[in-house]
Formats: structure tokens, sequence, C-alpha cells
């Protein structure tokens, strides 16, 4: 008897992987062209290639979009928070990953409450937005609090932030969340 529930537990779990993968196929052929790419045409791309203020590094960069968004820097390592009428909410420094998306407007394509990150790391409150060169670019919170240095050996497009920001992050940048990338 034993040998035919573990047959049966086998064939429902191979069911329900197959499933899984099934579905996430399905989900990735209709996510429609572009999304998660900066958009060529669009003028907060062309706005996002504006410097940053040296003199004052926390200030929102000028014509970095309008409306509520995400306003990231991989050059001042910095991300801000900004609500519908362009206040900002928060502004943090971050720990970027060794690959930079580049400048530009995006959309936050997808989200995971807890995974393993590349380093091994156990990460939460992961907010996707972008990918370059087959690399994932998105923000996430690692659980141990580690906001490690980008390791140039490994191509990595974690932007790490503090528990208590990933959780501010969490709540705002939900689904279709613009995000703005500036230098």
């Amino acid at each position: 008897m034993p040998s035919n529930s573990s047959t049966f537990v086998a064939g429902l779990t191979a069911a329900a992987l197959a499933t899984v993968a099934f579905l996430t196929f399905q989900a990735s052929a209709t996510v429609p062209a572009g999304l998660g790419r900066p958009h060529a045409g669009d003028t907060s791309a062309k706005a996002a290639e504006t410097p940053r203020d040296e003199h004052h590094p926390a200030a929102l960069p000028a014509d970095s979009g309008i409306g509520a968004r995400v306003v990231y820097s991989p050059a001042g390592d910095r991300v801000w928070l900004v609500g519908p009428k362009g206040e900002v909410k928060r502004t943090y420094k971050v720990a970027p990953g060794s690959v930079d998306p580049l400048p530009g407007h995006y959309t936050v394509t997808s989200r995971a409450g807890a995974v393993t990150g590349t380093d091994g790391t156990p990460i939460e409150h992961v907010v996707r937005f972008a990918t370059v060169r087959d690399v994932t670019i998105g923000f996430s919170a690692a659980l141990d609090g580690s906001l490690p240095a980008p390791d140039p050996t490994v191509r990595t497009g974690g932007i790490r932030q503090t528990v208590a920001d990933g959780d501010v992050m969490w709540n705002f940048a939900t689904v279709g969340r613009s995000v703005v990338v500036v230098r």
C-alpha cells in the first residue's frame, strides 16, 4: 500500500510543477512588449538623463518625472519615493548590485515577498522593474540587514535597502508603479 500512495503523491507533485511551469510561461507571454525596459520616446526617459544636484545629494533630481513614482540614482546610490503631487515621501541610501539599469522610465513588473538573493542571503520585499543583459534589476531588503558592496565578479541586479526602507518600498511600489532611473 505505501508504494501506491507514494506513486500518487509523486504524480500530484509532477502535475503541480507542470501547472506552475505552464502558468509562469503564460504570464510571461502576456506581458506587454517593452514592459520593464526604458521607453525610448518617453519624455521622462530623456529627462532622467538630467544630472543630480551635486550640492544637495538628497534633493529630488529635477525633471525626474511627474506623479507617484520611485526615483533611483545609481550614481548617488539613492532612492526617492515620490507621491502623486510630486512630494518626496521618503528618500534613503541603497547598496546597488553590480549591474545598473540605464537612465529611463520603467514600470514595476513583479514582486516577491521572500526569496534567496544571488549571494545566498535570504531577502524580502523584492520589487522588480528592469532586465539588463539577462540580469533582473530590483529593490530588496536582506533579512540579516546587510547592505553589501557590489561584487564586480558576479552579475547581480539586486538594489539592497534596509528592512525598514524595504517595508516602505513594498507598500509603495506595487505592480505598475513608475520607476525613473536618473544618473
